[in-house]
Formats: C-alpha cells, structure tokens, sequence
C-alpha cells in the first residue's frame, strides 16, 4: 500500500499562498530533503493550482539536472474540474476525488508526494488520506492569506521528527495521532 506524503512551506501563522513572495530572503538548506522526497516517490498528487504553476515551469527548466529528470518523468495525478486536457505526464483524477486517492494508495509502489495544493490537502486531511506531513516552517508572520489549517476540525498529529534547515527554518515531520 502506498503513502500520501504531503509537503507544505508555511508560515508560522500557517499561510501557504503566494509562498514564492514571502520566502525571499531565507536560503534553507532543504536540498537533500526535498531531493530524498522526490526520488522516495513513485507520483506525484497535485491541486490544479500547483499542477498548472509545475507544468509550466518544470518541462521547459533544462538546467535542474537529475531533480528535473525526475521531477518531469514522474507520473502525475491531479485533481481538477475544470481541466479537459493535460500533459506533462498528467491523469485527472476522475469521480469523487477522495475514492480516487483511495484507489491510489491501494496500488503497490513508491509513495504518493503532494507538494503544494493547499485546497487539495484540506480535502485530504479531512478525509484521513495523508500518511505523512511535512511542514517547512518560515520565520515569518503574514497576518493574513490562505491558511491549510483553516476549516476548524480537530486533527490530531505526533510530531516524528524535527530539523532545522537553517535561517530560522524548520522541518516538521508528523503522522495522524492515532486514537486512544
């Protein structure tokens, strides 16, 4: 059975939008990580938003070595209702999106990597469907935009690991809590 793997920039007020603006300035030293996620998954799980912004950026980046090879020849699921026609190695989720990802996860294979997709992951984490969560935690207080942890429902989480990336940067790793 596969993992759904999600991977988050945040903010310390929990803001996920826009976060190509606000994580000017900070110079994290997340490439073995990001590298070891990527290379650890078998597809990628993308919101329309991020696969959109992806798309066009990764096919014509010629200069990001084995992380682009990888990066462009993955598979790439994504969930869209608005979307007719993909490329770039993409399959729209078709039906309900959470059966969809629980089909997904049945397959034997590497795990299943979500970067982005703020909307995407509040479904998923209110469906129960992320094995893991992986935030990148900035040094920064927006005070306003999106927020992933916004819907108020409980969700309950054990902290796994923790590393600091460097300039105030932290990795969060945690699991569900499983109930009591």
């Amino acid at each position: 059975m596969r993992k759904v793997i999600v991977t988050e920039f945040l903010t310390l007020d929990g803001v996920y939008e826009e976060a190509t603006q606000w994580r000017d300035g900070y110079s994290p030293n997340a490439g073995t990580f990001k590298r070891d996620e990527l290379f650890d998954s078998g597809a990628l799980l993308l919101g329309r938003v991020t696969y959109e912004g992806f798309a066009q950026y990764w096919p014509a980046a010629t200069d990001t070595g084995e992380f682009g090879e990888r990066m462009n020849g993955l598979p790439k699921f994504v969930a869209t209702t608005t979307l007719t026609s993909l490329e770039w190695n993409a399959t729209a989720l078709v039906g309900d999106v959470v059966t969809a990802v629980k089909a997904l996860k049945r397959q034997e294979g590497q795990n299943l990597l979500v970067y982005g997709s703020g909307t995407f992951v509040q479904t998923l984490l209110q469906h129960g469907l992320v094995d893991e969560l992986r935030l990148m935690i900035y040094p920064i207080v927006l005070g306003s935009g999106k927020r992933l942890f916004s819907g108020g429902d409980k969700l309950p989480l054990n902290l796994t690991a923790s590393k600091e990336l460097g300039s105030g940067v932290m990795l969060l790793t945690y699991e569900p809590a499983t109930a009591p």
